[in-house]
């Protein structure tokens, strides 16, 4: 999703192209500053503070916040014998990350052999979004990643008409949907409640957090596992959707207009960072 994930302009499985007359490299990294005061917490300390970072989009990764290493309070970082190659920007070294008692083994790194063409990272260091206690853009919790400034979700009130079915039964039908448009992803159908047989849907334990949407509960119907799932209190930006239910089209039968919607190719929501599986308290912590 965004600039570089899920079907983003720079990802592998990007549905667009640039109109240019020579083919561009598979690889495209793309930097620029983030224009916001970004702090990062661990073992009870702000261990970095401020306005200087820059965001590296790097096909198949969501962004990664880049900070000057002279941003970063002294005796945080103890270099460790650990090194690894990246394809593009050549060797890294590892830190662990140290504050108070806590630690955090290979916990921030630095690209130590830069070539020309990437020096806007020269002299800086990232830290693991999962290792760290929290990432604050001024005084709010940015959760699962760093926020994609391309990232975008419009939601839109519809009279189309929109009926689920499982096998022979009918589970919703509504002249009332809401389409989500997001970044990266083909439109995404939401249900109001009133008009769903909700005695078909199945709670389930499974739970994933969306950086932008929040905390998603999911729900069976029938033997088709995760057929559904809600936002039940989706974060203030996207409340149209709050409480609203979405069904997986291939998981049961749906039709919009009646014409079969079918799951588009590479929509399929792949986990990939820290951004999945965060508890309750977690997912929701500083949101307004």
């Amino acid at each position: 999703m965004g600039l570089s994930w899920q079907q983003g302009p720079l990802s592998p499985g990007a549905i667009g192209r640039f109109l240019v007359a020579e083919p561009l490299p598979k690889r495209l990294l793309y930097a620029e500053p983030l224009r916001r005061r970004m702090r990062v917490r661990f073992g009870a300390n702000w261990i970095a503070d401020t306005e200087d970072v820059i965001l590296l989009f790097e096909p198949g990764h969501y962004p990664m916040a880049y900070f000057k290493e002279t941003d970063v309070t002294p005796g945080t970082l103890e270099t460790s014998r650990h090194t690894t190659q990246h394809p593009d920007l050549g060797p890294t070294s590892w830190y662990t990350v140290r504050s108070g008692d806590k630690s955090a083994a290979r916990g921030a790194w630095k690209h130590t052999g830069l070539p020309a063409y990437a020096q806007e990272l020269e002299g800086r260091v990232a830290f693991a979004w999962p290792a760290m206690d929290g990432f604050f853009e001024e005084d709010e919790r940015i959760m699962g990643h760093a926020a994609d400034s391309y990232h975008r979700i419009d939601i839109r009130q519809s009279s189309r008409n929109l009926v689920v079915r499982y096998r022979d039964r009918i589970v919703a039908e509504t002249k009332r949907p809401r389409a989500l448009y997001e970044s990266g992803f083909a439109p995404r159908w939401y249900v109001p409640r009133h008009d769903i047989d909700e005695s078909v849907l199945t709670p389930v334990e499974h739970r994933t957090f969306c950086p932008y949407k929040g905390l998603c509960s999911y729900y069976d119907i029938g033997e088709a596992r995760l057929a559904a799932w809600s936002y039940r209190e989706a974060y203030a930006q996207v409340g149209r959707i709050n409480d609203l239910v979405s069904f997986e089209p291939d998981s049961v039968s749906v039709q919009l207009d009646g014409v079969q919607l079918h799951l588009a190719p590479g929509q399929t929501v792949i986990p990939h960072g820290p951004d999945r599986d965060l508890d309750v308290p977690a997912g929701t912590a500083n949101q307004a």
